[in-house]
């Protein structure tokens, strides 16, 4: 068999190991759910500061439209092939094993690297939290192990590790544990908790707004791309990605859902649409209460609030809120996480304990331990702004080919029945390549590295492992 070699559109029917329970309205909460945490709560403070300023709300219109594109294609194909493994799936339809198993290995980056990077701003709030009701943790305990400078690179930061991020991830791995009913009942009340309070901070923040915190709105570049400066808006672009990433964890419940060739499109597009009017919202509310130079902290809304005297009202709310809505985050991404090494390992590209199902829990318990357990470990250690950027990356190339995929069916197989068609494919699937592979590239060249070793180490894996026990090349076929 050859590294291109296709899995058929008839061999992806998904199987009844897992329990169907998600209706249109779970599906959407869950997608809201993986989208509102660390995007809202962590990296729009992040972004303003160390890349664009208060034109942060450029870079998530950036962002979202190339997001809507990729939301867009994602909603046909998922129409098209109801199974879990999203991104993975797809591409092991249309452009071949070799491709989808690169996708795959990225999915890594996308969710599990994101479950970690959630979990270091939820530490961030927790903290806070903690400090509000006289109980200070020691920064020992709180802060992960290594720190990113823009100028020596990844340093000790003379932390032991962060152990609020471990703890929570842990927790959630419990629940995840339990079932996707249980998961999912405890996902929609963690989203109307922190949607309510993201509504509150958005509504009463906006009456204490001071425009002269949007002056300079573009800062003007150091001289460095990226930092500041319309570059530096791209950049954030790139980095702000990782805030829309929620969506595409809904295809990854196709196995889950009552009706997922008509119920996942309108998740997808429904959790879409909420979260960028929420984001943008945020991010005009923040940067206007507040300098943005102030918002490069774990918790940047929790700061906003508390320059403002009478919105302190909110502080405990505002703590309450991110807590509960990055638990939810965190909650999601693990599950996509499980959800896609299930997937793999069911066309054998992993070893099959990944795919092994619980017979009273119906979930993949070995592969949600493992994803826990990696998530927490690398959440104790790595700092969040490194994080963010690999997540990012990840995302962009595992979008960017869902965006060819559209088209490559559109050719193959232009019969066959969609229970969604994406408008305006000519358009639609060509601008969501570009602006995510704009955004790729403007990226930092150390985060590009990363990713290239972390794509090495995956192809050792792919060619040590997955190529020669592959489903395709044993059953023989092309």
């Amino acid at each position: 068999m050859g590294l291109w070699s296709r899995k058929s559109m008839d061999d992806t029917a998904g199987g009844d190991e897992l329990r169907r329970h998600l209706g249109v309205g779970n599906l959407t909460l869950l997608g809201i759910g993986g989208t509102i945490g660390a995007g809202i709560f962590v990296l729009t403070g992040t972004a303003a500061a160390m890349y664009a300023g208060p034109a942060v709300v450029i870079s998530f219109l950036i962002s979202g439209l190339g997001c809507l594109f990729a939301a867009l294609c994602y909603a046909e194909l998922a129409s098209m092939i109801p199974v879990s493994g999203n991104a993975y799936t797809y591409t092991y339809v249309t452009l071949g094993e070799f491709v989808a198993w690169i996708i795959g290995w990225n999915l890594v980056l996308e969710f599990l690297f994101a479950a970690a990077t959630v979990a270091v701003g939820w530490s961030g709030y927790f903290t806070a939290f903690m400090n509000e009701l006289g109980v200070t943790l020691p920064a020992a305990l709180t802060e992960p192990t290594l720190r990113f400078d823009a100028i020596h690179g990844i340093v000790a930061s003379g932390a032991i590790v962060n152990l609020p991020a471990i703890a929570i991830v842990l927790g959630l791995t419990t629940i995840l544990h339990f079932g996707i009913r249980g998961s999912a009942f405890a996902n929609n009340l963690m989203v109307i908790v922190k949607v309510t309070v993201v509504l509150l901070v958005i509504g009463f923040g906006a009456v204490f707004v001071q425009s002269a915190n949007w002056h300079p709105f573009l800062p003007a570049n150091t001289g460095e791309f990226g930092v500041f400066g319309w570059s530096g808006v791209v950049r954030a672009a790139g980095v702000v990605f990782f805030a829309y990433l929620g969506f595409d964890l809904v295809a990854a419940s196709s196995n889950e859902a009552l009706n997922p060739a008509r119920d996942i499109p309108r998740a997808i597009l429904g959790s879409m649409a909420v979260c960028t009017i929420l984001y943008i919202a945020m991010c005009l509310v923040m940067t206007g209460l507040v300098n943005y130079t102030q918002l490069n902290v774990p918790h940047p809304v929790f700061v906003a609030i508390a320059q403002v005297p009478q919105l302190l009202w909110l502080k405990p709310l505002v703590n309450i809120g991110a807590i509960v809505g990055l638990s939810s985050a965190i909650l999601i991404l693990l599950y996509g996480q499980t959800r896609a090494f299930y997937a793999m390992a069911q066309d054998r590209l992993l070893p099959g304990i990944f795919a092994r199902v619980s017979i009273v829990r119906r979930v993949p318990v070995f592969g949600t331990w493992f994803v826990g357990v990696i998530a927490a470990l690398v959440a104790g250690v790595l700092p969040i702004a490194l994080l963010g950027e690999l997540v990012s990356i990840g995302a962009l190339l595992a979008f960017s080919i869902v965006c060819v995929g559209v088209l490559i069916l559109r050719r193959r197989e232009p019969q066959r029945p969609r229970g969604f068609r994406t408008p305006f494919i000519a358009l639609v699937a060509p601008a969501g390549i570009a602006i995510c592979l704009y955004m790729m590239i403007s990226l930092p060249g150390d985060t590009w590295i990363r990713f290239v070793v972390w794509t090495a180490l995956g192809l050792a894996v792919y060619f040590g492992y997955g190529r020669k026990r592959s489903k395709l090349t044993m059953d023989g076929r092309t």
